[in-house]
């Protein structure tokens, strides 16, 4: 499997994960801690984690295929963007298991 295909899945991981700890955060402050503001900051960032999240469901699905995985772990993978903090763990240990299945990318031949 080539490596721009973990990449990508990373890199969506990290930015599903912090968007939806921003989330979280905005969600408590908007209910609980009634702060100005807050309603407008929720908006954006839950249309944000929305289409990015649609993203990431692509991109992790794209990788479990090329990797094989079982329904099961494929499923807690694509969940994990869902639970807060949860990507960063899945990421992790994902990239772990992935690294040693890696193939670089073949380099240019001159001529």
């Amino acid at each position: 499997m080539k490596k721009s295909v973990l990449t990508r899945y990373r890199v969506l991981a990290y930015v599903t994960g912090v968007l939806l700890v921003l989330l979280t955060l905005g969600m408590v402050a908007k209910y609980l801690l009634d702060v100005d503001g807050a309603a407008d900051f929720t908006k954006v960032v839950s249309i944000a984690h929305g289409w990015l999240y649609v993203v990431y469901l692509v991109l992790a699905f794209d990788l479990g295929s090329k990797a094989k995985w079982p329904f099961g772990k494929l499923v807690w993978v694509l969940i994990a963007g869902t639970i807060p903090t949860a990507a960063f763990f899945v990421e992790r240990k994902v990239t772990r298991e992935m690294e040693p299945l890696l193939v670089d990318e073949a380099a240019p031949v001159r001529a």
